[in-house]
């Protein structure tokens, strides 16, 4: 009997950078911290607020697949020097399937500081990115029956337009990635 087999195990370093590597080639879904800066740049903080729901409240049925199904209001403070665009994207952590993308806005004005209730972006020159329903749209908050989800409304400033008309979220994160300036979130809930 010879000695006991060796366990073969690569380095957890390399492993995790192969892993890391491969979601920033192809955007995996809901991973990562989100799109990173331009090197030396530190991240400004935006401050997102709506007339709609307040931070952690419970966002109304309009707004909802339950409801009228549109958009509520945002606004948003000045986004830092340099944002040559703004990007709004809209999903929820919670679904049981991984972070689910319910609606994107690129290319917005750098000078666009609201979206007024029910507003199609498409309208200000934003470009509609694909949600997780597979649709060119704002589509509400969903979420499976008796179940409370957090929906995150994100604006990212970038120092460059990045288009997306129908492109996917995937797609979306790695067109921003290494262009971002500035960001905030306005997160509210919904449960039917």
């Amino acid at each position: 009997m010879g000695p006991p087999p060796r366990a073969y195990s690569s380095p957890p370093r390399i492993a995790l950078a192969l892993a890391l590597s491969a979601c920033a080639t192809t955007a995996c879904r809901g991973a990562g911290p989100g799109p990173s800066p331009p090197a030396g740049v530190s991240v400004a903080s935006i401050t997102v607020t709506s007339k709609t729901f307040g931070s952690g409240g419970a966002i109304p049925v309009d707004f909802s697949c339950d409801g009228k199904n549109q958009a509520p209001e945002l606004t948003w403070s000045a986004p830092p020097e340099g944002t040559a665009s703004i990007t709004i994207v809209v999903d929820d952590p919670d679904a049981p399937g991984g972070v689910f993308t319910h609606f994107i806005a690129a290319d917005l004005p750098a000078d666009q500081r609201s979206l007024k209730e029910g507003l199609d972006p498409s309208t200000l020159g934003a470009k509609i990115g694909k949600n997780d329903f597979d649709h060119t749209s704002y589509d509400g908050p969903c979420p499976p029956k008796g179940e409370l989800h957090r929906y995150r409304f994100r604006v990212f400033a970038l120092d460059r337009a990045i288009g997306g008309e129908g492109a996917s979220r995937g797609q979306i994160d790695a067109a921003m990635n290494g262009h971002l300036l500035g960001e905030g979130a306005l997160v509210g809930t919904f449960a039917h």
